[in-house]
């Protein structure tokens, strides 16, 4: 029932949206602010005959605490991926699956470790964790990967290091807070 009424409220909208194709139609997926826990499985099987069409999942403002591998293997089409607002602190090594990625916004999760799975994606050109709990970052990987152009880490206990080195050996915006500044209030 649940499921129905996801698809009947046009949380999944078949639209004439761009997204850099000529003439293609994208399926944009928002099930944000569902209260999910996890990825619903019977989407899996509405959604089988156009995975390859859908480019934007929105599951933000969920109680996600991870998704699985199948999630990944299945959208691997994604252009982007909107996450922000739930419970993650690690993604799948699957993540690497998705090749067309643009843009991933993690922010307000609970990432301890940045998630260095996200620095194989040839096309990644936008990250967002700000507001976690990140302390370190793979500043040489970041350097490397061909697409980035912005990654946003403010609002995480970044280490001095990290703030030292970075700054020359990027070729990006790189948005950091303050040492020490906090988040406001949501």
């Amino acid at each position: 029932m649940l499921l129905e009424g996801l698809v009947n409220s046009a949380a999944l909208t078949d639209t004439a949206v761009n997204a850099g194709h000529r003439g293609a139609f994208c399926i944009l997926a928002d099930l944000a602010e569902c209260k999910l826990v996890s990825f619903p499985i019977g989407i899996y099987k509405v959604l089988r005959n156009v995975t390859d069409q859908i480019h934007l999942i929105t599951l933000a403002n969920n109680e996600l605490k991870s998704l699985t591998s199948k999630f990944m293997t299945t959208f691997c089409q994604l252009r982007e991926l909107r996450l922000e607002g739930n419970f993650l602190h690690r993604l799948p090594n699957e993540v690497s699956t998705l090749q067309h990625l643009k843009a991933i916004d993690l922010s307000r999760n609970q990432f301890h470790d940045f998630p260095e799975q996200l620095t194989t994606l040839p096309a990644l050109e936008t990250i967002n964790l700000e507001e976690n709990e990140i302390v370190d970052v793979p500043v040489e990987k970041l350097a490397a990967m061909p697409a980035l152009r912005s990654i946003n880490l403010r609002f995480n206990p970044l280490n001095a290091e990290v703030r030292v080195i970075a700054p020359p050996l990027i070729k990006f915006d790189m948005l950091m807070s303050p040492e020490g500044a906090r988040a406001p209030p949501p």
